[in-house]
């Protein structure tokens, strides 16, 4: 398996220069992942299938998921692309590489563990302050929009946004230096994380359902459906900082009360 993944990483920057590969094709692996990932939901919910799962009951217009798919790529292609190309310099003066040998899996299941866990706390204040009364009118509203939200809609976001969650998820990898298949694995998981966790569906085999520190999909959700001053639920991936700040209090209530519900059906049969 090492060699494969060798063998095919030595055709990549053979064929390629490193600023191509940082840069497009970096912007190529993201896209991808993310339309391949989020797409999906958006066809569950016009066929109805899987509607079980589905956490809010209310469906978004296909007007309002095209309206989204539109912002994206102009936002992709306007926002993202730039930056990724401005960001090469300030990358490979932290250390990033794309040569071989390529770095351990410990040494890359490590980092991207620490980039989780940084990105998680800086993203957890970041979105706490666009909460506020008023960055949350003037910036943050864009992506709370869609009340129900869809796989695309975790990236449907103001561009002022975009900038500044994003420094959340770059912060880990500038101080590293990674290697570049680090930095694209890390890119890989999040994007599928950020979906995930606004798939608008909580299924059986949900990672929440596994994980217990893992936030997901119905955590995220009730960040969705409250008044901004409200709603709670912070947090980009897992649920601790909410809970050691007490911003979780909302959702934990609901939880008990919907617990105690099945409790009781439980009983009656």
């Amino acid at each position: 398996m090492a060699s494969v993944v060798e063998s095919a990483w030595m055709y990549l920057i053979t064929h390629f220069s490193d600023f191509q590969l940082a840069c497009l094709g970096s912007f190529f692996l993201h896209e991808s992942i993310f339309f391949l990932s989020g797409l999906p939901f958006i066809y569950l919910e016009r066929a109805g299938w899987l509607s079980k799962y589905k956490i809010q009951t209310k469906n978004n217009t296909p007007a309002a998921q095209e309206k989204c798919i539109t912002r994206l790529l102009l936002y992709h292609f306007g926002v993202n692309l730039p930056v990724m190309i401005l960001s090469y310099p300030v990358f490979k003066f932290m250390g990033m590489r794309s040569t071989l040998p390529l770095p351990s899996w410990k040494v890359i299941s490590t980092q991207i563990l620490f980039y989780f866990i940084l990105e998680d706390f800086v993203f957890y204040w970041g979105h706490r302050i666009l909460h506020t009364k008023w960055l949350y009118q003037h910036v943050h509203s864009v992506h709370h929009e869609y009340a129900t939200p869809f796989g695309l809609t975790s990236e449907y976001a103001h561009p002022a946004e975009i900038l500044f969650l994003g420094f959340a998820t770059i912060i880990g990898p500038a101080i590293t230096g990674p290697h570049l298949i680090t930095l694209w694995l890390w890119m890989v998981l999040r994007v599928l994380e950020t979906v995930e966790a606004h798939c608008g569906y909580h299924f059986p085999w949900s990672l929440s359902n596994f994980l217990p520190l893992y936030g997901g999909a119905d955590f995220h959700d009730y960040h969705h459906r409250l008044l901004y001053t409200k709603s709670g639920n912070y947090s980009s991936t897992f649920v601790y900082m909410d809970w050691i700040f007490g911003t979780d209090k909302g959702y934990r209530k609901l939880q008990e009360l919907k617990n105690g519900g099945d409790a009781m059906e439980l009983k009656e049969m």
